[in-house]
């Protein structure tokens, strides 16, 4: 993978609106999206807070471990949540397995050609392990993003989108994931029945190279959603595993997004560990909690607020996006 020489001049900030308009030129999305593009306002962008319901329920999607173990067996009164350090009062649990959309994010630039067949069955064989009621889009990125197949529960379409991807070209991910955390926050609920947990399932060789947006700009967003992301980063054929102390820009990308929003990072030496990989995203999928409070600070400030989740057992990791964005006042 070619990594960009130093840049001259890089935007820190794009109105959505333009940067819609300007992927679009560029075939980064397909023309049938552009109208749901252009009535997209950055003002609303930025004042939706994560989280949030009509009655401002905070609601935690909760991963609890014990070493590898996935425990199941947890009642709100194991859970214990601080926001800003201030202990809050759970009001809402539930172990119940809702529904997922999700965003499957594969990276099909010119480095990917050798392994792109064995990615493309591991992702297939998440594809197939989806419920009837779950939701998933494919979206394919090199120098251009492409949504091979909208939100669907079409496992047979999804299936065919996954096997369309082909290599060629340099890499846009912070593209393709702003344009993934735009479409899941298009989707539209009308019923509690209709309410669905939020990932992105991305799978990327190596660092961006050829996004109009900086990386800055995708993580605030990523940060005001309500969207965990699970990132896979594939080593080079040819790239030692590093064991000690150094900076690389792409893994320190992969795991900001993830811890930041709750997911998780995976790194591979090889393809074939890809679908072990799939594997452990989807048993997590189904093996989380639903933590809900109301703030106690009403404030109405905009401001970033961290939250902790714990649990009342030993030994026992419980993880949870950082934070979330209080609403502003008008």
């Amino acid at each position: 993978m070619r990594r960009p020489g130093p840049p001259t001049v890089r935007p820190t900030r794009l109105p959505a609106r333009l940067v819609a308009v300007l992927l679009l030129l560029l075939g980064a999305v397909p023309a049938r999206d552009l109208s749901a593009h252009e009535t997209s306002s950055p003002a609303s962008d930025q004042d939706v807070p994560s989280f949030r319901t009509g009655v401002e329920l905070v609601s935690l999607n909760v991963t609890v471990t014990e070493g590898t173990h996935y425990v199941g067996d947890l009642e709100a009164s194991d859970f214990q949540v601080f926001e800003d350090g201030v202990h809050q009062t759970i009001t809402y649990f539930s172990k119940a397995n809702l529904p997922i959309a999700l965003a499957l994010l594969i990276d099909t630039s010119a480095s990917m050609e050798s392994r792109l067949p064995t990615a493309q069955e591991a992702a297939i064989g998440f594809a197939r392990r989806l419920r009837p009621q779950d939701l998933a889009e494919v979206v394919g990125f090199d120098s251009r993003v492409v949504v091979l197949q909208p939100f669907s529960n079409d496992i047979a379409a999804l299936e065919q989108a996954i096997r369309k991807t082909s290599a060629g070209g340099s890499t846009s991910m912070y593209n393709a994931l702003y344009i993934a955390l735009k479409n899941l926050r298009r989707i539209v609920v009308t019923t509690s029945d209709e309410i669905r947990r939020q990932a992105i399932v991305l799978l990327s060789d190596g660092e961006d190279t050829s996004s109009l947006l900086p990386f800055e700009e995708v993580l605030d967003l990523a940060r005001r959603s309500e969207t965990a992301i699970y990132a896979i980063g594939l080593r080079a054929e040819d790239e030692p595993v590093r064991a000690g102390p150094g900076f690389n820009e792409a893994d320190f990308v992969l795991r900001q997004l993830a811890q930041e929003t709750g997911g998780r990072v995976y790194f591979a030496a090889s393809a074939k560990e890809l679908a072990g990989i799939y594997g452990q995203i989807s048993d997590e999928l189904s093996s989380q909690y639903t933590v809900g409070y109301t703030s106690r600070n009403t404030r109405r400030d905009g401001a970033f607020r961290r939250v902790v989740v714990r649990v009342n057992r030993p030994n026992v990791v419980a993880r949870a996006k950082l934070g979330y964005f209080a609403p502003a006042a008008p």
